[in-house]
């Protein structure tokens, strides 16, 4: 359990007035992790996105540590040669202290064109934890769709018309491929319960060796939803079962929030926008098959876990 009086006494890392829209989720994220470094040293990199975009905006900055921008697709790869570079100079005598390395990633940058230097940062056991901020499409660019993006979701890039429902595949489980790659601890949590997330955070970056934390993070602009409903949306995504807040370490699977009743998904789904086009008559199929790919991966995690 964090004890958030402790952590109010730690200085913001992640200033407020950053250019993040009312609403978003990102920023939520951002400050909560580097509240849960407390006042260890913290190198921070960051792919292009909507993250870096609104809270680097030349010559302003919303980050209080050292602070590394890199290509769209580079984070883990930049993160894992600064952190390598560490190891070098500290073995050499030139640096004292203990610094924790943090890579953030959007769904677009780590999900598609920056999985490949994820999964080799991982593999090669960089001792960081990569956060992804997923907010289910490329929302920074125009809200195309993404490996994240859930089946049947409207992006500009999977239009609902007459011959389209919206985006035809299903979403990539990028949990479980980084499960896969037998690393100390992989996580999932969301906005709205920061006590999961922080908690998280903190076992992440007391560990030896790379983790993986992949964060639902509500997008106000992609979503559409109201300004105000950000963390229920998000809350509805856990107690519906489309995004269980689980955790994978040392092989043991732990489900860390279970609905006490678990709620269908057209409450999450309605709240939305970019699924309004499912609650036309002619789409229950549609939700009801929603409903049967959700019950089914909820009962496969329990499984794992029990």
């Amino acid at each position: 359990m964090v004890n958030l009086r402790e952590l109010s006494k730690y200085p913001e890392r992640f200033t407020g007035g950053h250019r993040l829209c009312a609403g978003c989720g990102a920023g939520i994220v951002a400050r909560q992790v580097m509240i849960s470094t407390c006042d260890i040293p913290v190198v921070v990199t960051s792919a292009t996105g909507c993250l870096e975009v609104s809270t680097t905006i030349f010559p302003y900055t919303a980050w209080k540590n050292s602070f590394f921008h890199s290509a769209f697709e580079n984070s883990a790869a930049t993160c894992s040669g600064i952190e390598a570079a560490y190891k070098s100079l500290k073995l050499q005598g030139k640096i004292k202290e203990n610094i924790k390395f943090i890579a953030f990633g959007g769904d677009g940058g780590t999900y598609d064109i920056g999985l490949q230097s994820l999964s080799g940062a991982m593999e090669r056991g960089h001792k960081m934890l990569y956060i992804c901020y997923n907010n289910e499409a490329y929302m920074n660019t125009g809200i195309q769709r993404s490996g994240a993006t859930p089946k049947w979701a409207h992006t500009t890039t999977a239009p609902v018309g007459k011959m389209c429902h919206g985006k035809r595949e299903n979403k990539k489980d990028l949990t479980q491929i980084m499960i896969a790659h037998d690393i100390p601890y992989v996580a999932q949590t969301y906005v709205g319960n920061w006590n999961d997330l922080i908690s998280k955070v903190q076992k992440a970056l007391s560990i030896e060796g790379p983790s993986f934390i992949n964060v639902l993070t509500p997008c106000r602009l992609g979503w559409n939803y109201k300004t105000d409903n950000i963390m229920t949306v998000s809350r509805l995504a856990v107690d519906t079962c489309i995004w269980p807040s689980f955790e994978f370490e040392n092989n043991i699977y732990k489900i860390n929030v279970i609905p006490i009743k678990k709620k269908p998904v057209v409450e999450f789904l309605r709240i939305q926008g970019r699924f309004k086009h499912l609650f036309k008559p002619e789409n229950i199929h549609i939700l009801e098959s929603i409903q049967r790919r959700v019950d089914n991966k909820w009962e496969l995690l329990k499984r794992k876990a029990s």
